[in-house]
């Protein structure tokens, strides 16, 4: 007998289809799909979020010195003229960082492993590459996600029956972060 689902798909595309439902679950929160599919989303929803647990508060903060632009009353950079040429003008700033330890870089690997990255679009200017932003997934996993679950042992989704597709009859379920 075999350890997981096959979904009647080659092995590249189970795969591909279990990452995005992943990635669209932590992203989103929810989703939809078929009951098959969430109880193997659910497993590898549950070691992602197990392991962002264990590593959340696992970094140092770290004081560096780092070079900004200087800006004009405008938030235009301020040039200044050097042997003919125009130049930005920089300022020495003290910022404070913080440093992944090995463990935690590890877990952050092997999570990106899993998750695709995600690009959102904001509403009102739809349509245009420039307005896009990548969204930091493992950030929010850190972050906001692992915080709420530190004293729960297990058991971060919840599958909640909806009904029968009406297509083909499958079986739907609302996969949700409890």
């Amino acid at each position: 007998m075999a350890g997981y689902r096959k979904l009647s798909r080659t092995s590249s595309q189970r795969k591909a289809l279990l990452r995005g439902q992943v990635t669209a679950l932590i992203h989103h929160g929810r989703i939809i799909t078929t009951e098959a599919k969430a109880k193997e989303v659910r497993r590898i929803a549950e070691g992602v979020i197990a392991r962002a647990i264990r590593e959340k508060d696992n970094y140092e903060e770290v004081t560096i010195k780092a070079k900004v632009p200087r800006k004009d009353k405008d938030g235009k950079r301020v040039k200044e003229v050097v042997d003919g040429r125009r130049v930005t003008v920089f300022d020495e700033v003290d910022k404070t960082i913080r440093k992944d330890k090995p463990s935690r870089l590890h877990a952050r690997r092997e999570i990106l492993k899993v998750l695709y990255p995600v690009k959102e679009v904001p509403k009102e200017r739809a349509g245009r590459k420039r307005n896009t932003k990548e969204v930091d997934l493992v950030a929010k996993l850190f972050d906001e996600i692992a915080p709420k679950y530190v004293g729960r042992n297990g058991g971060y989704t919840r599958i909640v029956k909806i009904g029968q597709r009406k297509g083909d009859g499958a079986l739907e379920v609302l996969l949700e972060l409890v």
